[in-house]
């Protein structure tokens, strides 16, 4: 498929100049390392600290779920926003139910492949969870796709749909609520439910390219029989859009999917929550009237945003078929009518603008300070070579001058070398209070609590037995987090002491620590606390035998606390050398430099120099000198410029004003 896709709308603009914004982040970073290392200002810590801002940027993803109860039109509209270059629906959206299980669209960066893979529903019976059988590939039926041939690629894809007839008794264990199942018309007495757990299909396109990631979700029955997908999947996704059919306004089926999985506290969608009135072409009455058309869409938008608790600018009225149809026929009128551009509209304003905030609180505001250290160095050597001139202004090098010069940059370097000494006793020191830390949080630790509940599960003869050992599993890692937060508050309480006697000994004042941040993980562990309080209670649980309650509660809940505490880990194992590293690169920057100086000024002292000849050279020092701070100093501008969105918001408020 062709770079310059048809999908020409403001999401792919905007999606390539998030891109775009971020390549240059790369391009500066990449810049100010070699800057460092041409200033002799570069350490391992510095480089780990820049090597994970990098990945921060290069692993970036973001992720927008589609939910909606079946024949809403979700995998239509993703076909309408992604897949119009093809000429033809691509995934599976013709009437009745097709999104069958959890399909998931990106793009693999490292196979640079197209391929569809798919899960055996038959998996959900055994002991492994979505995430560990992602990394079995040979559990997985793989298809390639060849994007030459679209016609055969969505034959391929056709296969995401696909059902297969089994009794009750097996979609019972297999996790489905047989009430909820078509009857198997061709084998009386059998129900239908999808051949596949999970699809993953790997698709060339420029959005995906850039680490937009799409789930597609199936219909409330397949919702809640897979709880993976409603504890984990859903609720990490960056923004949810919910699809709705204004043909059969709010259900109450939409209703169940809207309460018990989107619109949760539990939930993660900081960037939005989206409603998407589908098929308002139905509305579209060319005998009324256009006014007459607005109006009945108008009444079903407000209808349904005060049924779902929304702002009503939070749901857009669209026709994806209409969308679809005008892309393929380049029809901009009819464009204009599927409404499908204000939906990209909001994607942009809202999912794009959270994550470039995310990677501002996370990587610029760190970069900045980087660069403030090293431009207070560079400072701090031109003052230097500024005092040097004086002592050059006569005929002769006065040396006495020199001499005082000197000594005085020596005992700076005393200064600074004693601080390092100390500093790398109070790292020594971080790193056993870190190991402390990593003790309550460790991977040992956490599977010990797991297997001690597993055993008391298994062993539990009662439902409220099975409950309170569940709550038994979070009341544990609740409380090592909270002792965690306990002796980290106590860390960072050293750490703020020693930065704290380190500014009044030497004046910088930009110089701050860097937190710990456990707080937020005892929240994400609260949150999933909550979510497994509903999971024990979901009549799906509540009747299912107790082999097979255990392993899904280790499936999905366990598997999940795993996942955020191996984040804590991560936290907690960078926190120590991290938290003193603003200090110690100020240090080792100071002591560099002034060892240059030293012994510049020392073989200033030791020869006969001609004055001139010594002001010129340090006037070519001094020149050499201003030039890095100036590209210092255009870095820090370049890493400082708004992200598009930012920069378009502020257009918009200028066109506003005027």
């Amino acid at each position: 498929m062709s770079k310059n896709s048809s999908l020409n709308g403001t999401l792919s603009h905007q999606v390539e100049a998030y891109h775009g914004w971020k390549k240059e982040l790369i391009r500066q970073i990449g810049r100010y390392r070699l800057w460092l290392q041409d200033n002799n200002l570069f350490s391992d810590d510095i480089s780990t600290r820049i090597r994970n801002g990098l990945e921060l940027l290069v692993e970036d993803e973001l992720t927008i779920a589609f939910v909606g109860e079946y024949s809403r039109g979700k995998t239509e509209l993703i076909n309408a926003l992604f897949f119009s270059d093809y000429g033809q629906r691509m995934l599976p959206s013709q009437a009745g139910r097709t999104t069958m299980c959890p399909t998931e669209l990106f793009f693999d960066r490292n196979s640079n492949s197209n391929y569809l893979l798919l899960l055996p529903i038959e998996t959900r019976t055994g002991e492994l969870s979505l995430q560990q059988l992602r990394k079995q590939p040979e559990r997985w039926v793989k298809h390639d796709l060849d994007e030459r041939d679209p016609q055969v690629m969505r034959e391929v894809l056709a296969e995401v749909a696909r059902v297969k007839s089994v009794t009750p008794a097996e979609a019972r264990k297999l996790g489905f609520d047989e009430d909820m199942l078509e009857n198997d018309r061709a084998q009386p007495g059998q129900v239908l439910v999808p051949a596949w757990r999970n699809a993953q299909v790997s698709i060339r396109h420029p959005l995906f390219e850039r680490g937009l990631r799409i789930l597609d979700t199936p219909g409330l029955n397949a919702l809640g029989s897979e709880p993976e997908l409603t504890i984990s999947m859903l609720p990490r996704a960056h923004a949810v859009v919910f699809l709705l059919s204004a043909d059969t306004g709010v259900t109450a089926s939409d209703m169940t999917i809207w309460r018990e999985h989107i619109d949760t506290e539990h939930a993660d969608h900081r960037a939005g929550r989206f409603a998407v009135l589908n098929k308002i072409d139905v509305l579209w009455d060319d005998l009324q009237g256009e006014k007459y058309t607005q109006d009945a869409i108008d009444r079903i938008r407000s209808y349904t945003a005060d049924h779902l608790g929304m702002r009503e600018k939070d749901v857009i009225p669209l026709s994806a078929k209409q969308g679809l149809t005008a892309r393929v026929r380049k029809d901009t009128e009819l464009f204009e009518r599927s409404n499908l551009g204000q939906l990209e509209q909001l994607i942009i304003q809202r999912i794009l603008m959270h994550k470039e905030q995310l990677i501002t609180q996370n990587l610029i505001n760190d970069l900045l300070g980087m660069l403030q250290n090293s431009q207070a160095a560079m400072q701090n050597r031109l003052d230097a070579l500024n005092e040097e001139i004086q002592a050059c202004s006569g005929a002769t090098v006065d040396k006495k001058a020199v001499r005082l010069l000197a000594d005085r940059a020596q005992r700076d370097y005393e200064f600074y070398y004693k601080k390092l000494i100390t500093l790398r006793s109070s790292r020594r020191l971080m790193d056993s209070q870190g190991e402390a830390l990593k003790q309550l949080v460790s991977g040992d630790r956490f599977e010990s609590h797991a297997e001690a509940i597993r055993k008391q599960m298994s062993s539990s003869w009662t439902t409220l037995g099975m409950n309170r050992s569940m709550e038994n599993f979070f009341e544990l890692l609740e409380s090592d987090l909270n002792n965690l937060m306990s002796e980290g508050r106590l860390a960072e309480k050293m750490v703020s002491a020693i930065y704290r006697r380190y500014n009044e000994d030497t004046r910088a004042r930009h110089l701050e620590p860097i937190p710990l941040r456990s707080g937020r993980h005892v929240i994400a562990i609260r949150e999933l606390r909550k979510k497994a309080r509903r999971f024990r209670i979901s009549p799906a649980n509540l009747l299912t035998e107790q082999s097979i309650l255990v392993k899904r509660f280790f499936n999905v809940m366990v598997s999940e606390a795993r996942t955020l505490h191996q984040r804590v880990r991560a936290d907690v194992e960078r926190w120590p050398s991290e938290a003193m590293l603003p200090i110690m690169q100020y240090s080792m920057e100071q002591k560099q430099l002034l060892e240059h100086q030293i012994r510049r000024l020392r073989d200033m002292v030791r020869n006969d120099r001609d004055g001139r000849a010594e002001r010129e050279r340090l006037h070519n020092a001094i020149t050499d000198l201003k030039r890095q701070l100036e590209l210092v100093d255009a870095m820090h501008k370049q890493i400082r410029k708004p992200a598009p969105t930012m920069i378009q918001q502020k257009v918009v408020n200028l066109s506003g004003a005027l």
